[in-house]
């Protein structure tokens, strides 16, 4: 464990996420408290003041390092800039690490040069700024820009004051992969009861579509879970509430995960398609078998190659593919076979995910057993996947990063020119409302530039169903205190 001791508890969080983002495989406490209680390698002293901030680190109670700079300007953002440069010029220097990112923890880097671009600056200016404001490698910060400048193309023109996006979630799979936390069920032991779910869901869906009448809805996107688990008919019936709740006259991108290999028949892809569903994502994370059996995906990889020809077959030309890199016993010669698998079958994006090891994930509470084999991400890897993307013509357009993430990286969309997911864009950039219904939706209303509130569903999908009423009354009170409910 690093004990660590700050005299302002408000930039405890900060101070947690940087200092684990040097040492991710240990507990990192970080307390208010006036004296070290606990005997540990590490101790670290945090005191923020009005004229200067300190830093002092300790080894087995022996003093390492220590250092302080002058506050330069009170505001408190800016003061945790200036704390945060500090812990990583110490740590950088102690551990002899430099990390990607600087020090940037947030999951959404990108929105920087965003609104920077929006203010007017150049790239040159973003790319100078976030180097010396955060750190960022020359890498990180080419690519955050460059994904800035995608985006505001790919959104030109979106009318986000009366436009909204729908998120529908589906919290059924096949089977729980190994690193999931999602709020996802087996389908075997909730089979009986996806009848009432979706009849909950489709009165969630009924009430969103009223309150929302008169808005411009611009992208749904229908995740899970995997939506495929249902059955063709179920699915018929799901994209028919739809079309029966919401007007699809300005409607850009209706998205469907098709995400196991395993759930998907040709029958469920022409429903999609007959539909009007203009994107899908055949979701293999990895194509070496060896690993898919570890993770708990019970489908092989020849069935991914089925299911994405389904999809072809099917008329989609807008096909995702996503990939995870970090998992166990994957390193440079297991990712480079996956990604000349993936140049075979020629999708028209493909999402790689840098893997994140979160609390709830049996990945996690087991995590001593799989140490051994490995959970790794390097540069390497990461360049490996931007190179094989690049040389398919497929181009970074989205970017998220997550807490616990292998090698302190990110996730990065790549797609053709006129192939970007624009839901996936929105839900990063938080420049629209995002309406969402399903067992552990949350609604995310974004009423100006600075204020945004999330109204969350329960995850439990038998409560969900039990208590849908209270779920649709938890959006109308807000709707009406927000001055825009019925």
């Amino acid at each position: 464990m690093i004990e660590v001791k700050v005299n302002q508890e408000s930039f405890a969080y900060d101070i947690h996420s940087l200092i684990k983002a040097f040492y991710p495989e240990e507990e990192v406490n970080v307390r208010e408290k006036e004296t070290f209680t606990e005997d540990t390698f590490l101790q670290i002293a945090v005191d923020v003041r009005d004229e200067e901030i300190e830093f002092a680190l300790y080894e087995n109670q022996a003093l390492q390092k220590k250092s302080r700079v002058c506050v330069k300007n009170p505001e408190r953002k800016l003061v945790k800039n200036q704390l945060k440069q500090l812990i990583y010029s110490v740590l950088s220097d102690y551990t002899g690490r430099t990390l990607p990112w600087g020090t940037l923890t947030g999951i959404r880097p990108v929105k920087i040069p965003m609104a920077m671009l929006e203010q007017g600056s150049s790239n040159v200016e973003i790319a100078d700024y976030m180097r010396s404001t955060y750190l960022c490698s020359n890498e990180k910060t080419a690519l955050a820009i460059s994904i800035a400048n995608r985006e505001r193309e790919v959104l030109k023109g979106l009318d986000y004051q009366d436009g909204y996006s729908l998120y529908v979630g589906i919290p059924f799979c096949p089977s729980i992969c190994l690193y999931c936390s999602f709020s996802s069920s087996p389908l075997k032991l909730w089979e009986k009861q996806v009848e009432n779910y979706l009849e909950a869901l489709f009165s969630e869906l009924r009430f969103i579509g009223k309150a929302y009448k008169g808005r411009k809805l611009n992208t749904i996107y229908v995740g899970g879970g995997t939506p495929t688990t249902l059955t063709a008919s179920q699915l018929e019936c799901l994209l028919g509430v739809l079309e029966e709740c919401f007007d699809y006259g300005y409607l850009k991108e209706l998205t469907v995960e098709a995400g196991r290999p395993d759930s998907v028949t040709l029958e469920k892809f022409q429903v999609l398609k007959a539909h009007g569903v203009t994107r899908v994502s055949v979701n293999p994370q990895t194509m070496n078998q060896e690993t898919l059996c570890l993770i708990g995906r019970k489908h092989t990889v020849e069935q991914t190659k089925e299911a994405f020809y389904l999809a072809r077959e099917a008329g989609f030309d807008n096909i995702n593919m996503d990939l995870i890199v970090g998992l166990p016993g994957e390193e440079l010669p297991q990712v480079q076979h996956t990604l000349e698998e993936l140049r075979i079958l020629k999708p028209d994006s493909i999402t790689v995910h840098s893997l994140a090891v979160k609390r709830a994930a049996r990945l996690r509470l087991f995590q001593d057993e799989y140490r051994e084999m490995g959970l790794k991400n390097s540069q390497e890897i990461m360049d490996l996947a931007y190179l094989s993307c690049a040389e398919q013509q497929l181009y970074p357009y989205y970017l998220y990063r997550q807490k616990n993430m292998a090698g302190n990286f990110e996730n990065v969309g790549y797609a053709k020119v006129d192939k970007a997911g624009i839901y996936n864009i929105l839900i990063m950039e938080e420049k629209q409302t995002i309406l969402a219904a399903g067992a552990g939706a949350a609604s995310k209303f974004v009423l100006n530039a600075d204020h945004i509130e999330r109204v969350e569903n329960v995850k439990d999908v038998a409560q969900y169903i039990s208590r849908i009423e209270e779920m649709i009354e938890r959006k109308r009170s807000f709707l009406l205190r927000c001055g825009t409910g019925i």
